[in-house]
C-alpha cells in the first residue's frame, strides 16, 4: 500500500476518538473550565490607587496628583534664592564680616 493510500485511511478516522483519554469528556469542556476559573479568582472593579512611598512621590501626589497647584513653582524660586543668596556668601559676603574700618 503506497502512503498516499495509507493517508486517505487515516483522515476517515477522527483524531478525537482514536485517542483513549478524549472518550467520554471534552478536553475543550476542561480546558474551558481552567480558564473560567482562573477569570473567577482575579479581582473586580478598579485597582486601588498606589500609595506613594518615598519623598518625592509624596511631594508629586501632593502638588502633581488630582488637584494641581502652583505651590512647586514657589518651591523652585524659594529654592533659588537660597542657592543665590549661601553662593553670595561664600563668594563675596564672607569677607566683609567684620571690616568696619
Amino acid at each position: 500500500m503506497s502512503f498516499v493510500s495509507k493517508r486517505g485511511l487515516s483522515t476517515l478516522i477522527p483524531p478525537k476518538i482514536s485517542s483513549p483519554n478524549a472518550i467520554g469528556s471534552s478536553p475543550n469542556a476542561v480546558r474551558m473550565q481552567k480558564v473560567v476559573s482562573f477569570y473567577e479568582k482575579l479581582p473586580r472593579g478598579p485597582a486601588p490607587a498606589p500609595q506613594p512611598k518615598g519623598l518625592m512621590q509624596r511631594y508629586q501626589n501632593r502638588y502633581f496628583g488630582n488637584k494641581p497647584s502652583a505651590m512647586p513653582l514657589i518651591h523652585a524660586i524659594g529654592a533659588l534664592i537660597l542657592l543665590g543668596y549661601a553662593q553670595n556668601y561664600y563668594f563675596h559676603l564672607r569677607h566683609h564680616k567684620n571690616n568696619a574700618h
